[in-house]
């Protein structure tokens, strides 16, 4: 996988803000060293966040997001700023960009306060410094000193000469989060030369001629840790299995095939699924795990919602709206109300379901799964994710846990554990 073909939720998620005409189009068009962004003089001409994939060595590949003003003002103006601020939920680092000869004011204090609240590093670029009356000696702009005040860097740029526009990036990369490129998926759990077996079932639910998302990224990372990485079908495990002369480290399934690859696997030997690495690696899986335990309390009636952080085409049996509702009917033993949702955005109405299943998230970021989880956390919803709930209802989530020592003392400590038969499940795709 190229870096341009690296997936956005992967990348580090850089965000540009300002206030309306300051600038932040222009300083895009500059970084990325392309126009992808609409300049006009005309004050407002971004109306919703722009994003573009580009590549700044030494982070790797990045998104960067083109906002509308932060001053943005009537009733349109609003809903803008709205979309703006929650741009900062799966924002990894942050640009403010405030005109050379502008005192920063409100509309900056309110942004460096949500952006310290969050925790997000941000660098401050005085733009225009082209056609600005001040001078650099001897002398200190109400920006740079807004900027000393706040603790926070500035640079002073120029996106149309092109003036330390290098210095900027390099600020940007000296203020990365730490550790931006943790966890791993499954890096932790192995060591070189361990064998790794993925098992990928090629049914009409798999994409026409690739893997899906999460299988591609488990597999690079088992190369990346110099594992030895064996790729079959549900079918092909158990000659798999016998034909290696050792055993593996773990064998990661398709929930789909769940049953049969836990029958096939020695007891011996770590089974899970891609969903559930997932789950681990995009968000607080810990608090996944314990939201799995409102499974076992759902009841008649109660409302459940199915989200995921993507829009695809649905198949017929499709595995948030059609297969998951089913087997938790079967399980309740009638109806439940289900509301489903999908894209960027939680709907208004979660604070009044009763348990929140959220797909495996590849293609969102960390930062906004996370974000997700705290919004569910405030309004007191458990929330889990889909392969925590398929590895459930097919009855052998413990055994799929085993890898993962915290969160499996954390749910066998869990006084609501449940004891439950395995249910008969059809084939499904997730």
């Amino acid at each position: 996988m190229s870096l341009n073909q690296t997936p956005s939720g992967e990348r580090l998620h850089i965000s540009i803000f300002g206030r309306r005409n300051s600038g932040k189009s222009s300083l895009i068009n500059a970084l990325t060293g392309q126009k992808v962004a609409i300049v006009s003089e005309v004050p407002g001409t971004t109306t919703d966040p722009v994003t573009k994939a580009m590549e700044i060595l030494p982070i790797g590949p990045v998104v960067i997001t083109d906002t509308a003003g932060i001053d943005d003002v009537g009733t349109l103006g609003e809903l803008r700023v709205e979309k703006t601020l929650r741009v900062l939920e799966k924002t990894d680092l942050a640009v403010l960009i405030v005109e050379s000869g502008q005192t920063p004011s409100e509309w900056e204090d309110k942004l460096a306060e949500m952006v310290k609240e969050r925790k997000i590093p941000m660098v401050v670029a005085e733009g225009k410094i082209d056609i600005s009356r001040i001078s650099r000696i001897g002398q200190i702009s109400p920006i740079e000193f807004w900027a000393n005040a706040r603790g926070l860097p500035l640079v002073r740029v120029s996106a149309v000469t092109g003036e330390s526009i290098e210095a900027l990036k390099q600020a940007m990369i000296a203020n990365v989060p730490e550790g931006f490129a943790e966890p791993t998926i499954i890096g932790d759990l192995i060591s070189p030369g361990d064998a790794v077996v993925l098992v990928v079932p090629i049914d009409k639910a798999a994409p026409k001629g690739r893997l899906i998302l999460p299988q591609v990224m488990t597999l690079r990372d088992a190369l990346d840790h110099d594992a030895y990485s064996v790729v079959v079908k549900e079918r092909e495990l158990k000659a798999a299995l016998a034909n290696l002369n050792r055993k593996p480290k773990v064998v990661i399934t398709d929930s789909q095939a769940f049953l049969k690859v836990a029958a096939d696997t020695p007891r011996d030997v770590w089974m899970t699924s891609f969903s559930i690495l997932m789950a681990r690696y995009k968000g607080n899986f810990e608090e996944f795990v314990a939201g799995a335990r409102a499974l076992k309390r759902l009841k008649i009636g109660d409302r459940v919602l199915i989200s995921e952080g993507c829009t695809h085409h649905r198949q017929q049996d499709d595995i948030g709206t059609v297969q998951i509702p089913r087997w938790l009917r079967q399980m309740v033993g009638g109806e439940l109300e289900f509301g489903f949702s999908s894209g960027i955005e939680f709907p208004d109405d979660f604070k009044a379901y009763n348990l929140i299943i959220h797909c495996g998230s590849c293609t969102l970021n960390r930062r906004e799964v996370l974000y997700r989880q705290q919004m569910a956390r405030e309004a007191g919803i458990p929330m889990t994710n889909y392969g925590i709930t398929l590895a459930f209802v097919h009855g052998i989530l413990d055994r799929a846990l085993e890898p993962f020592p915290l969160a499996k003392a954390l749910w066998d400590e869990s006084p609501e554990k449940p004891s439950r038969p395995r249910m008969k499940i059809a084939r499904t795709s997730g």
